[in-house]
């Protein structure tokens, strides 16, 4: 369906707008002594994600110009049925995030996205499910500061913190 690329298109770009103005509460530039600013990340991808609507507009205009249009749905029924169980796994996985903290709700996230959406194997599964949070770690309570939620899981970190800091 036409229509809904265009308007998929349209949306995309006011949001990245939306985006890049918020983005600029906090300084986008270089920061002296401090690297990139708060700001930059969020806005520099949403600049990315503005040309690429501002490109599907384009081609989809072009194509109603040349009478290339395709008439099949915008989306079928299993691509549907795939996205309501990936948001319903993101929201159960924020709300697990709190409560049993974000190095095991994201492994759960992933065992089920990884086995259920994509039919993967036990043995990839496991590796992501074991690397990702360690890296996660290192990432950001390691390297950048940032504390992660570990709700009741936190008494188990306190000998890394220990250990790193």
């Amino acid at each position: 369906m036409h229509r809904a690329e265009l308007l998929m298109a349209v949306a995309m770009m006011a949001l990245s707008v939306v985006f890049m103005v918020m983005a600029t509460d906090l300084p986008i530039g270089w920061v002296p002594g401090s690297g990139p600013g708060g700001g930059a990340f969020p806005f520099w991808l949403s600049l990315i994600m503005l040309v690429a609507g501002a490109v599907i507009l384009v081609r989809e205009l072009r194509a109603r110009q040349t009478g290339r249009a395709v008439r099949k749905p915008f989306i079928n029924r299993v691509a549907l049925l795939d996205i309501g169980l990936v948001c319903a796994a993101v929201v159960a996985t924020i709300g697990l995030m709190h409560v049993v903290g974000t190095y095991v709700a994201i492994p759960l996230f992933l065992v089920f996205y990884l086995r259920v959406i994509g039919r993967h194997g036990w043995s990839l599964i496991a590796a992501f499910a074991v690397v990702t949070p360690i890296v996660l770690f290192l990432f950001f309570e390691v390297t950048l500061r940032i504390l992660l939620p570990k709700g009741i899981t936190e008494p188990l970190f306190f000998p890394l913190y220990a250990f790193f800091f």
